[in-house]
């Protein structure tokens, strides 16, 4: 028997950019337990900072609990200390679901999660997952992880929920508690008591998928969608620039029709769009069917970092400028404008097509953490304060829109090309754009 809501405890498994904000959420109402297993954001979060920007310090300091998890009053207390998850009975996962380097989906980080959760589940106990996952996942993957390593009997001593994270990184308007929140559970009594939880905290409201199948494969689908949209008008990008057209002022027309989808032509990274449509890929080739439309749209997304520096190095030919050994200045690193998360970016490609031609590449991100973009991509940015001098630069790539750019005097000129991939200057100062 489940226990009622109100007295419930909640363990969140991962505190990143979908965990922190949730857990927050939570510890609103609840007695909160956040785990990581990251000391060092531990230790952060204690102290009421966080890096990612999802959450205001002002906010975040509202709620946590200092010293001790055995908390029975709302708030939050972050710990990497496993023990703490022992007298929780909600456990909701949110660690990250990544591709390998042959994008094939990587669910160890779910499956250790689980591993950790069923050394402390009891009966009565619910494990609730939000990871993006292919449909499948949370019943024939982590469930029976759940089962061996705790001994209890799924749907008989323990349950499980789904309920896919809708976090926009950066986006201060759409909220966790602001975005309607699709939910699903093991059985029909579980579904309610999941739906009836995400409704407590969530003012925009909740969507009950009949199957927790049916609600992962909403999840996946919603950015796989997105991606879809966004190669075609990429691929348009492609024929237009070919054709002598700007694709925005294309797109720009277009969209005055009622029904007409505005999307726009750019680089396709970040922790979603660039790697959900893997996981559907996935499972569709295990049941016997190869996705066309999916993958067509992943490999022209893929592609568009080597096209924008090929494009590059014709304008900068056209100009008579020197390829070899010239200097050029990305602006921008991160996946998204205004935004610290530097994962999947594909400013990435751009830089090292770019050096495929013995081309010396300076990116400046004043939003971007250098030392986490040093282990992740083995680069150096400049970074905060650190402002380049334009002049110093044949060519110029505006990669990502962050509002500090716009105080930037970035001019085409005959010694300098300007290439803005999102379409953020004024046209009359570039010498082409997306």
């Amino acid at each position: 028997m489940v226990k009622p809501i109100k007295d419930s405890k909640i363990a969140i498994i991962g505190l990143g950019y979908v965990g922190l904000p949730l857990a927050v959420e939570f510890a609103k109402k609840y007695p909160v337990v956040g785990l990581d297993i990251n000391q060092a954001r531990v230790v952060e979060l204690m102290k009421g900072k966080d890096s990612t920007l999802e959450v205001s310090d002002d906010l975040l300091s509202s709620v946590i609990v200092p010293n001790s998890p055995q908390i029975s009053t709302a708030g939050l207390f972050c710990t990497a200390d496993f023990d703490a998850l022992g007298d929780c009975n909600i456990y909701i996962v949110t660690v990250p679901t990544p591709t390998d380097r042959h994008n094939r989906p990587v669910l160890t980080p779910m499956l250790k999660a689980s591993e950790t959760i069923a050394k402390y589940l009891k009966k009565g106990d619910v494990v609730i997952y939000e990871s993006t996952v292919y449909p499948g996942v949370t019943e024939e993957e982590c469930v029976p992880v759940l089962e061996q390593f705790s001994g209890l009997k799924f749907n008989e001593d323990f349950f499980a929920g789904y309920s896919p994270e809708r976090i926009n990184p950066g986006d201060k308007e759409h909220t966790v508690a602001k975005i309607l929140k699709v939910t699903a559970g093991s059985t029909p009594e579980i579904a309610n008591y999941v739906d009836e939880l995400y409704r407590s905290v969530i003012t925009a409201g909740t969507h009950k998928a009949p199957s927790i199948k049916v609600a992962e494969a909403a999840k996946v689908i919603e950015n796989s969608q997105r991606d879809i949209n966004i190669a075609f008008v990429n691929e348009l990008s492609k024929i237009f620039n070919l054709l002598g057209i700007d694709t925005n002022e294309v797109l720009e027309a277009a969209g005055t029709k009622w029904n007409f989808l505005k999307f726009k032509p750019g680089l396709v990274g970040g922790h979603c769009i660039g790697v959900d449509p893997f996981y559907l890929a996935q499972k569709a080739q295990e049941v016997g069917y190869h996705p066309e439309i999916i993958l067509a749209g992943r490999r022209l997304n893929d592609s568009m970092g080597k096209h924008v520096a090929t494009e590059v190095i014709k304008h900068m030919m056209r100009k008579d400028l020197k390829v070899i050994d010239a200097k050029v200045l990305i602006l921008g690193f991160t996946f998204k404008e205004n935004c610290p998360d530097v994962r999947n970016t594909r400013v990435i490609d751009i830089f090292h097509e770019l050096r495929s031609f013995d081309i010396s590449v300076d990116v400046y991100d004043p939003w971007a953490n250098a030392e986490e973009v040093k282990h992740e991509y083995q680069i150096d940015i400049r970074h905060g304060e650190d402002v380049p001098n334009l002049s110093d630069y044949s060519a110029i790539i505006l990669a990502v829109a962050h509002d500090q750019f716009q105080s930037l005097s970035i001019k085409k000129s005959q010694d300098q090309v300007v290439f803005d991939v999102k379409g953020f200057l004024d046209k009359a100062d570039v010498d082409a754009r997306l």
